[in-house]
């Protein structure tokens, strides 16, 4: 059985650790994976960004799946949340729209301005 002090030390060694992690984090990118932003098409969506963001060795950029954003009739969407810069959400998100989103976006630190449907101000 542990002691309260080395239950201590694991739980500050678990927070720090964390901490690393989500320090190296650079942003978000979250797509839509309702009903209707999967009958869109939003699962290709998903693969590809996966994809290019492999390919471009980029690390500091979780993807992660989210349910219906309520902007059925712009599916696929996809928000974009990066370090000191509004989120973005995109909207129509097909392959092609997902490559530009990851190279331009994500790589180039330029929203792709045709596609926003939405922003946020940080």
């Amino acid at each position: 059985m542990k002691s309260l002090d080395e239950l201590k030390r694991i739980k500050d060694q678990t927070l720090k650790e964390m901490d690393l992690r989500q320090a190296k984090e650079r942003g978000k990118i979250v797509v839509a994976m309702g009903t209707c932003g999967i009958a869109a098409g939003a699962k290709d969506t998903l693969m590809v960004i996966i994809d290019e963001l492999s390919k471009a060795d980029v690390h500091d950029v979780k993807v992660v799946q989210s349910g219906c954003m309520g902007l059925c009739d712009r599916e696929p969407t996809v928000e974009v949340s990066m370090k000191n810069q509004p989120v973005v959400v995109y909207g129509d998100v097909d392959e092609a729209n997902a490559r530009r989103i990851v190279r331009e976006h994500i790589q180039g630190g330029k929203v792709v301005t045709d596609l926003v449907i939405k922003r946020e101000n940080i």
